[in-house]
C-alpha cells in the first residue's frame, strides 16, 4: 500500500475542518422537516447546504480556540466511512449511492474531502454473510479510493485485497493519519512507516471508521476456509484474523494498538464513526495505561439520538492551532427547530 504525503498550505494561523460520517445514502428517515420517510439524498443533501454555510457563521463564546470569531479558513470534510448503506433489498446498490453522493458533496461544496470506507462500503464490495443485491458492487470503494489516493479507476477495476484506504495529509503543522476502517496489526505496518517521515514533536491524528475498542466482526474470519458466510457472521474487513471467536472480544486486538500508541505519544486524539452518536471520550485501552481523547461522530441516517429526534442532528468542527498548542472540537446541531444552528459539546485538548 503506497504511502500518500500531501501538504496543504493554509495561511491562517487556526485550521478548521467538518467531522461528519455514516451517511448512508439508500435508507431512509422516519421523519425529517415535516415529511415522513425521507430518503438518505434529502437528508444529507440538507447537511450539505448546511456545511455550505459555515464560514458564514462564528464560534461560540466559549474557551475553544477562534472563540465568538467566524468560521474561516475551512481545510476540508473528513467523512469516516459509510457513505453507502449496505445493498440489502431494497436497499439501493453501492453505485447509485455514490452518485448521489458525489452529486451532493462534490457537485455542491467547494471543500477538499477526506473520504474513509466504513463496513457498510466494504461489504459492498466484497461480500457480506446475508443477501445482497448485487451480491458485489465496488462503486463506493472505488470511489472513495479514488479520492482518497489521486486514482481514476472504475469499480470493475477495484480489487479490496490490494487497494487499501490508508493515506495521510499534512496540513499547517499536524499530520492527518486515515485509516481503513480500524489500525489493525497490518494497517499498523502502513502506519509504522507513514509516521517515520513524520517528526516525532508534529501533532498526529488519527481518522478510522471503528472506534479504538473495534468491532470483533470485522476482523477476519478464523474459522475454517476464513471465508465470508452466515455461519461464522464475520464481515472480513479487516486483514487480521480474530483471535478469540468463543467471547467475541477484541481485547487480544487491542492490546495490539495500546503498544502501538504508547510508542507514539505524538499522536494526540482519534476520530472515528460507525456507533451513531456525538460524544468526546477517552480511550483508557485494555492496559489502563492510556489517556487518548475520542471523538465520535453523529449519523444523519442512523444516529443513536438524532434518528427518533431530527432536532439532535449534528456534526462536529475541528480547530487546531499548532502555535497555541491547541485542538478543540465543537459539536453544532444542524437541524434546530427553530433552523438556527446551536453550538453544544466542546472539548479542548492540548496538542
Amino acid at each position: 500500500m503506497p504511502v500518500v504525503l500531501f501538504s496543504a498550505v493554509v495561511t491562517a494561523q487556526n485550521v478548521n475542518l467538518v467531522f461528519v460520517s455514516d451517511l448512508h445514502y439508500g435508507i431512509s428517515r422516519p421523519h425529517f422537516r415535516g415529511e415522513d420517510s425521507v430518503s438518505g439524498k434529502t437528508v444529507n443533501r440538507a447537511m450539505v447546504g448546511m456545511i455550505d454555510t459555515l464560514d458564514r457563521l462564528f464560534f461560540p463564546a466559549d474557551k475553544g480556540i477562534a472563540a465568538g470569531k467566524r468560521i474561516d479558513n475551512i481545510a476540508g470534510i473528513v467523512i469516516a466511512g459509510d457513505i453507502a448503506n449496505r445493498q440489502q433489498p431494497p436497499v439501493q446498490p453501492a453505485s447509485v449511492s455514490w452518485q448521489q453522493f458525489t452529486d451532493d458533496y462534490q457537485g455542491v461544496l467547494h471543500y477538499t474531502l477526506f473520504p474513509l470506507p466504513g463496513n457498510h462500503d466494504v461489504s459492498n464490495a466484497i461480500g457480506y454473510p446475508k443477501k445482497m443485491e448485487p451480491a458485489h458492487d465496488a462503486g463506493a470503494m472505488a470511489g472513495i479510493y479514488n479520492i482518497a489516493m489521486h486514482k481514476n479507476i472504475t469499480s470493475a477495476e477495484y480489487n479490496y485485497a490490494t487497494q487499501k484506504i490508508n493515506y495521510s495529509r499534512d496540513i499547517n503543522g499536524v499530520h492527518l493519519v486515515f485509516v481503513n476502517i480500524w489500525p489493525d496489526s497490518l494497517n499498523r505496518i502502513w502506519i509504522e512507516k507513514d509516521l517515520a517521515r513524520v517528526s516525532k514533536k508534529t501533532p498526529v491524528l488519527i481518522f478510522a471508521h471503528d472506534p479504538p475498542a473495534g468491532d470483533y466482526k470485522h476482523f477476519t474470519s478464523p474459522n475454517g476456509a476464513h471465508d465470508i458466510n452466515a455461519t461464522d457472521n464475520y464481515e472480513n474487513l479487516l486483514s487480521e484474523i480474530h483471535k478469540d471467536p468463543k467471547k467475541k472480544s477484541t481485547i487480544l486486538e487491542q492490546a495490539g494498538l495500546d503498544k502501538f500508541l504508547l510508542k507514539h505519544p505524538n499522536i494526540r486524539a482519534y476520530f472515528h464513526g460507525h456507533e451513531n452518536f456525538c460524544e468526546m471520550y477517552d480511550y483508557k485501552g485494555v492496559s489502563g495505561k492510556l489517556l487518548l481523547p475520542v471523538f465520535r461522530a453523529d449519523s444523519p441516517m442512523k444516529g443513536e439520538k438524532s434518528r427518533p429526534d431530527e432536532h439532535e442532528l449534528s456534526l462536529q468542527v475541528i480547530s487546531y492551532d499548532v502555535r497555541l498548542h491547541q485542538l478543540t472540537v465543537r459539536e453544532l446541531l444542524w437541524n434546530t427547530a427553530n433552523g438556527i444552528p446551536q453550538w453544544r459539546q466542546e472539548r479542548t485538548i492540548k496538542l
